[in-house]
């Protein structure tokens, strides 16, 4: 298989298509191309049966298509986890390395790799990594600017937009920090929280993008690539 049809594959994963259709629109904007493109990617894919494909309905995966994405985005994940956390790369710089990476994982190498980093359950962006079986844990997740004034609650997954990345980092703000939220500006205004003790400000865009966990002592979940973040 192509580098290109193992990105649409994943792509398609990571948005959801093991339970639902993706719209070619979704998948033109995760991968920067055209909407042409992505037709004609897909109808690669449906005739390859890793997709079932119909116009103007979407894409979704077949068992063989899963098959096939799920060790990918776990090597993808797990080479962010060790860029971030062996070789000092910023939030917003490891998936684009990672993106390479993965295309030249082995199974031999993913095993001990996953085995080296202690087998974590998730990358540095908080998105669940399939296990070795393709199946994913986690707790269920809300954007922080659905939080009510008052609520305690922890950071669990980010959009992975550079631009966000930098701007929480700049903020102190990362993946496991706990939070109360103190107040909501009016009109969509800014969110003022308290982390670690301290106050900052956090503009409502960010919050649409921020997603968190009120129940940090809940037991994991079978996590739903529903829930996964485009």
């Amino acid at each position: 298989m192509t580098t290109n049809k193992e990105d649409y594959i994943k792509e398609i994963y990571h948005l959801g298509g093991a339970r639902r259709s993706i719209s070619n629109k979704e998948l033109a904007q995760r991968l920067h191309v055209s909407p042409a493109s992505v037709s004609e990617m897909l109808v690669k894919l449906r005739r390859e049966g890793y997709i079932l494909y119909e116009p103007y309905a979407g894409s979704s995966l077949t068992p063989a298509g899963i098959a096939a994405a799920a060790p990918l985005l776990r090597a993808h994940q797990l080479w962010e986890v060790f860029l971030r956390e062996y070789l000092h790369y910023r939030w917003s710089e490891i998936h684009e390395d990672a993106e390479l990476l993965e295309h030249a994982t082995s199974p031999r190498l993913e095993k001990r790799l996953a085995a080296f980093l202690n087998h974590p359950q998730c990358c540095p962006h908080g998105t669940p990594i399939p296990d070795e079986n393709g199946v994913l844990h986690g707790t269920a997740i809300r954007p922080l600017s659905s939080v009510e004034p008052g609520e305690t609650v922890v950071l669990r997954q980010v959009r992975e937009d550079a631009q966000l990345l930098d701007y929480l980092e700049t903020l102190g703000l990362k993946v496991g920090a706990e939070l109360t939220v103190e107040a909501l500006g009016a009109y969509e205004g800014p969110l003022r929280l308290t982390v670690d003790g301290r106050q900052l400000e956090l503009s409502y865009k960010a919050a649409s993008q921020v997603f968190v966990d009120a129940k940090p002592d809940s037991p994991d979940e079978p996590f739903s690539p529903d829930g996964l973040l485009p």
